[in-house]
């Protein structure tokens, strides 16, 4: 069976990033070689590569050139993994499986997956710094926009409100937010950064990407939330139903299963609409937010 354009080009591009990740992830041969084991674990040969997936889509409404979309979704992909590892820990969300296999601590041990987490986030920051992707003052403005996206007013602060939000009813404005923060700010950032790495947008282009980002990331949480009521463990390659089992607030909890579907629709409207204004160019982001908007896993 032939495969559709879109998953040919999502297959390559996976591949593409895993090689990248490859060659930037340091090696087994160099010391601490344990830690940095861990790292390529944690990192290599699993996932969905959404954020990378969005960032080169995103790239492609500037014409940004491939080999600097590697550098960008390494270091989005880095601090994406560094958040999985840390989120399974023991004082957090307490995991064992993570894409279909023990999780960073399981397999090594909790020291060694805060320092695999700590790593990864200082090394995405570097090679964003230290590769040649932009004149300097937005490259700057890029190394500001991951940081504010992985911090205490982003993906920190998310996961911050999650934790305190166990066992209580939060409205659906507060569920939102805590979202926006936890796992929409970097996918968020991981499509402004994507359109950054190349050629200037118009402001109400960068305006219309944003809101377009903002949405996906939200969609991509009403959909896993969806996911963990209504998918196996087996398939997710994490434990199904943790959250619920968890009295963690999600938009199943708080909607019913039939109407946070009909969110997800909604939101997957929206951010196609905000969309329009770049015609053609946008074909992989359109294809992306029916991709989040409808996967099984």
């Amino acid at each position: 069976m032939s495969l559709s354009p879109f998953t040919e080009w999502m297959a390559a591009t996976q591949n593409r990033v895993e090689t990248a990740l490859t060659q930037h992830l340091p090696g087994h041969d160099c010391i601490p070689a344990r830690l940095h084991e861990a790292m390529r674990y944690a990192t290599l040969g699993g996932g969905k590569r959404v954020r990378p997936l969005l960032a080169f889509a995103a790239g492609e409404l500037s014409n940004a050139a491939p080999e600097k979309l590697d550098i960008v979704a390494c270091a989005v992909e880095m601090i994406h993994a560094y958040s999985l590892v840390h989120d399974d820990l023991p004082c957090m969300d307490n995991d064992d499986l993570r894409r279909g296999r023990p999780t960073c601590h399981i397999e090594f041990d909790e020291p060694t997956a805060l320092l695999v987490g700590d790593s990864l986030q200082t090394l995405a920051f570097e090679l964003l710094a230290s590769q040649p992707i932009s004149e300097p003052a937005r490259q700057l403005e890029m190394i500001a926009l991951l940081g504010h996206a992985s911090g205490s007013r982003g993906m920190a602060g998310g996961q911050a409100i999650d934790l305190a939000s166990v066992g209580k009813a939060l409205n659906q404005p507060e569920l939102e937010l805590m979202h926006a923060l936890k796992t929409g700010a970097l996918i968020r950032a991981a499509v402004m950064l994507g359109a950054l790495a190349g050629q200037a947008l118009s402001a109400e282009e960068r305006q219309n990407l944003d809101r377009f980002a903002k949405r996906a990331g939200l969609l991509f949480q009403v959909v896993d939330d969806i996911l963990d009521c209504t998918a196996s463990t087996a398939t997710l390659g994490k434990t199904a139903g943790k959250d619920e089992a968890a009295a963690k607030p999600t938009y199943v909890s708080l909607l019913g299963l039939d109407a946070a579907r009909d969110y997800a629709d909604e939101l997957r409207n929206d951010a196609l609409d905000a969309l329009a204004i770049f015609g053609e160019r946008a074909t992989r982001l359109t294809q992306l937010a029916d991709f989040i908007c409808h996967r099984q896993f």
